[in-house]
């Protein structure tokens, strides 16, 4: 009787990586193992010193996902039992765009000495969001000078992006961007320590880095009017040489080996993103169906069969998720961020004491109380952009804002009219996608969110007006990676040639889903045309007065 095979997908997260060791045949998953970042998301100060950053600013410590390797894939394989030779494929996927300067051998500049106390040495996460101004010049030179693949990010790059980092690094610390031999993505590098090879994916390139399978980057004319020190950036710094998802990027070396407990030529995957990479793990390889990967923030990744101009959608890029289809990116970069947020700063102690109590998590709390409010009862509205809006406005300088408070108000209401929050700015996306010839038939959530709170499940429900189906793993982005790091190992070695087929056979939906209220959906719809009215006022220039703020804000901080 033939062995069974297995495959190991590794999600680095905001907070922690984690990984998941699951049957090649059935997807099931048999060990899991989590990492939590020894420096987590660096905001504050820089590690071991007193360096303080500005406001806007998210780092990380490149050795905390090496040290990911080391804790999380021996513990699955310890777990698990799964004897190391039986694993045939691995595959990582990353938040993005996350990334950092290296030496070219691929050191980062944050491990050596003589830049370990400078801030652009390290790696940028995602969420750092310093660099608007960059970003706001990307897009000015683009608009000047004609630049057509402007349209297939919505009009506008973010600030969370490649080249605005890039630029903010330039402008900043040219002592760094002179001493990178290599920009890329934390996602493409960890990929390097484990194989060897420097290989760039084509889905972080295509949505982060202004990349295109037809057209490549745009041109150094572009660049170089940028700033004349960028001209040859991409031939300098980067590679014009894009590997694309699906395909094996390499295997293991011997030092990677000794640090996973795998066995040396192990097939690795090329790198990937943490929400393209959940897409077939949630069953969806065909158009029409949106996954919402729901977290920290939310990504919403759709399939269409043409390439479509969709305002602030976060890019279209062809093969960008599965083979021979356009994917489509949007997103909301604060959702289960702001429920914590307001969790531990906002709550008062007798909920706190009441949570002990009950031996319940103070989440939990908040949401069994806000579950006894209907809509509208409370008389709130809020806007969603507690950590800017990215899509879609595309705007990391607009905030959030909470109306109609009292001296009445209680938490359990702030609580459900953030949730209400965002689940109207998922309804404006939904909305400017359907607006624009892209079809959304039906929706897929998935992530840390939709297993742990019901209530914004349905309240999600209610306000689109739309029935939502469940991935089946709560681990969608590590799964996602363990059927790309299957197909890298090919059905020869056990495991499956395209990521069809690995979908076909390791993905599946739960039988449970969440239905519309119509008379919940009725009130929604009345409060939906009031935030749209806020959205609009306040996101479209009406009144700046969050952005003069702000200004305000990084004037007069210490």
């Amino acid at each position: 009787m033939a062995k069974h095979k297995y495959s190991i997908g590794v999600d680095f997260g905001t907070e922690s990586g984690r990984a998941v060791l699951v049957e090649v045949a059935n997807g099931k998953e048999l060990a899991t193992a989590i990492y939590p970042y020894k420096n987590g998301v660096i905001d504050k100060t820089l590690p071991g010193t007193k360096i303080r950053l500005e406001p806007d600013w998210a780092l990380q410590d490149p050795d905390d996902y090496i040290r990911t390797f080391k804790h999380t894939i021996p513990a699955v394989l310890k777990q698990s039992g799964v004897d190391p030779n039986d694993v045939i494929g691995i595959g990582i996927d990353f938040t993005a765009c996350t990334m950092l300067p290296t030496r070219a051998d691929g050191t980062p500049l944050c491990n050596l000495s003589e830049f370990r106390t400078n801030p652009h040495a390290w790696v940028k996460l995602w969420k750092h969001h310093a660099a608007q101004p960059e970003a706001d010049k990307i897009n000015a030179t683009a608009r000047a000078m004609n630049a057509s693949w402007l349209n297939r990010y919505g009009g506008k790059i973010s600030s969370e992006w490649f080249f605005s980092k890039t630029l903010q690094i330039l402008d900043q610390a040219p002592e760094i961007y002179n001493a990178a031999d290599r920009l890329l993505e934390a996602s493409d590098w960890v990929i390097w320590q484990l194989t060897g090879v420097e290989t760039r994916n084509s889905c972080t390139a295509g949505y982060k880095a202004i990349w295109s399978k037809r057209e490549g980057f745009p041109s150094e004319n572009y660049f170089g009017a940028l700033d004349a020190r960028l001209q040859n950036v991409i031939d300098e710094k980067m590679t014009r040489a894009i590997s694309s998802i699906g395909e094996r990027a390499g295997t293991l070396t011997p030092q990677a080996a000794k640090w996973t407990g795998l066995k040396p030529g192990t097939a690795v995957a090329v790198a990937n993103v943490d929400a393209h990479v959940s897409v077939p793990a949630a069953t969806v390889t065909e158009t029409g169906r949106m996954v919402l990967i729901m977290g920290t923030s939310t990504c919403h990744i759709l399939l269409g069969d043409k390439e479509r101009t969709v305002e602030g959608m976060c890019g279209v890029v062809e093969d960008g998720v599965i083979p021979g289809l356009f994917g489509y990116e949007a997103g909301q970069s604060g959702v289960g961020d702001i429920f914590a947020w307001f969790v531990d700063n906002a709550v008062p102690p007798e909920y706190h004491t009441f949570a002990k109590k009950q031996k319940k998590d103070l989440h939990h709390v908040m949401e069994q109380e806000a579950a006894k409010l209907k809509p509208g009862e409370s008389g709130l509205l809020a806007l969603d952009w507690w950590n800017g809006n990215r899509s879609v406005l595309v705007d990391v300088d607009l905030t959030g804002m909470l109306v109609g408070a009292t001296l009445a108000t209680r938490a359990p209401e702030i609580y459900r009219a953030l949730i209400e929050a965002t689940a109207f700015g998922t309804r404006t996306i939904i909305e400017q996608f359907e607006k624009n010839d892209v079809p959304v038939n039906e929706l897929v959530a998935c992530g840390g969110l939709p297993a742990k709170n019901k209530l914004l499940m349905q309240i999600y429900a209610d306000v689109t007006g739309r029935e939502f189906k469940l991935a089946a793993s709560s681990q969608t982005p590590a799964l996602g990676a363990a059927m790309f790091g299957a197909v890298a190992a090919g059905k020869a070695n056990g495991g499956y040639d395209t990521i069809f087929d690995a979908a076909q056979n390791m993905a599946r939906l739960k039988k449970e889903t969440y239905k519309p209220n119509p008379f919940a959906q009725k009130i929604y719809n009345e409060l939906y045309a009031e935030y749209v009215t806020l959205h609009d006022y306040f996101g479209r220039g009406g009144n700046d007065v969050m952005k003069r703020l702000k200004q305000m804000r990084k004037l007069h901080s210490p």
